[in-house]
C-alpha cells in the first residue's frame, strides 16, 4: 500500500471509545476509534479489534462488549485505555466502574452513556477482527 494510499484512509473520522469485557471474571478494556452503528431496528453496532489483544480475545470468549462513550473532554480518560489493564478494586486503569445491568459488563461511572451489546456476528479479516453486537441495553447518564 502506498504512502499517499495510507495517508487518505487516516483522513477517515471517528470518535472514540472505551469497549470493555469480562470473561472467566478477568476484565478488559481498551480505548478504540473503529466502532459504528449499523441499524437502528434492531439496534446494532459494529467494532472492530486488534487481533489477539486482551480485549478481543475476551469479546471473543465471553461473546460479549460494553461501549463507554467519552465525552470531548475525556482525551486523558481515552489516553489511559491505550496502556495495559489494571484493576484495582471498581476501577480500572484508575478510572471507577461498576457491572452493567444485563451483561454484567464494566461500564465507567465517568462516561455519558454506555450501551453493552450481545455478539451475533464476526468478520475475521485483516489485523482486526469485526464483531457486530446487538445493543440490549444502555444508558444516557448525563447529555
Amino acid at each position: 500500500m502506498s504512502e499517499a494510499f495510507r495517508k487518505a484512509l487516516r483522513t477517515l473520522t471517528y470518535g472514540l471509545y472505551v469497549v470493555t469485557s469480562r470473561s472467566g471474571g478477568e476484565l478488559s478494556a481498551a480505548t478504540v476509534n473503529f466502532l459504528t452503528q449499523t441499524s437502528f431496528n434492531p439496534p446494532l453496532v459494529v467494532v472492530a479489534l486488534k487481533r489477539d489483544s486482551g480485549l478481543q480475545r475476551a469479546v471473543e470468549s465471553s461473546r460479549s462488549f460494553a461501549v463507554n462513550v467519552l465525552s470531548a473532554d475525556q482525551k486523558q480518560l481515552a489516553a489511559d485505555f491505550f496502556k495495559p489493564v489494571k484493576v484495582e478494586g471498581n476501577n480500572i486503569n484508575g478510572h471507577p466502574f461498576r457491572l452493567s445491568r444485563t451483561l454484567s459488563l464494566p461500564v465507567l461511572e465517568e462516561c455519558p452513556a454506555w450501551f453493552e451489546c450481545q455478539v451475533i456476528e464476526k468478520v475475521d479479516q485483516g489485523d482486526h477482527v469485526i464483531y457486530v453486537g446487538k445493543v440490549v441495553d444502555g444508558e444516557l447518564v448525563r447529555q
